[in-house]
């Protein structure tokens, strides 16, 4: 892990959570983990936003907008939850760039490949919440199990929708023979 724990400094703010510094310290590290592949994936969002092209251009086009647009929110709900535990936020592209999971790409890729690299990333942001989420059921931390919760279930479902798109009709109509059949 290139980020450095050491990195981070409570704020001067009493401690309404009650729960030791000791213990936040791994949770507000992988909050800011998960802060850094947000950052990164929301412009490659915006990018493939500006960039796509093709007979799909105008539900990809469409899509990435919603895409962004939530991942600026995440943004800065992560943000907000680092200064709830009383921590500075990592807010340095430089910084994202260096401790996320999240690559920067060539915008100049097909539809099919920014699809398919939208959920190679998502990947790899649930894997990180799931870590954070770790570290916060060590901590007791409900807010950030509740909030990593929820996004889990969201960016699930947005994969699940990506990936059916993906697809071609007759495969699932064959998938369905199959299943009818046994």
């Amino acid at each position: 892990m290139v980020y450095s724990m050491n990195n981070l400094k409570p704020t001067n703010i009493m401690n309404y959570l009650n729960i030791s510094d000791n213990k936040l310290v791994p949770v507000v590290g992988e909050l800011n983990m998960l802060l850094a592949d947000y950052s990164v994936y929301y412009q490659k969002l915006r990018s493939f936003h500006w960039n796509v092209l093709g007979q799909n251009f105008f539900d990809l086009h469409e899509k990435f907008e919603e895409l962004y647009t939530d991942a600026r929110v995440k943004v800065d709900d992560i943000a907000e939850r680092v200064l709830t535990l009383r921590y500075h936020p990592v807010s340095n592209f430089s910084k994202y760039l260096k401790i996320s999971s999240i690559e920067e790409v060539s915008p100049l890729i097909d539809d099919k490949e920014m699809v398919s690299e939208i959920l190679s990333d998502h990947q790899k942001i649930l894997k990180q919440m799931k870590v954070t989420i770790e570290a916060a059921e060590e901590a007791g931390d409900e807010g950030t199990i509740d909030m990593m919760g929820s996004y889990i279930a969201e960016l699930e479902k947005s994969s699940w929708m990506l990936d059916a798109w993906r697809k071609n009709t007759e495969d699932q109509l064959k998938i369905r023979s199959k299943e009818m059949v046994s």
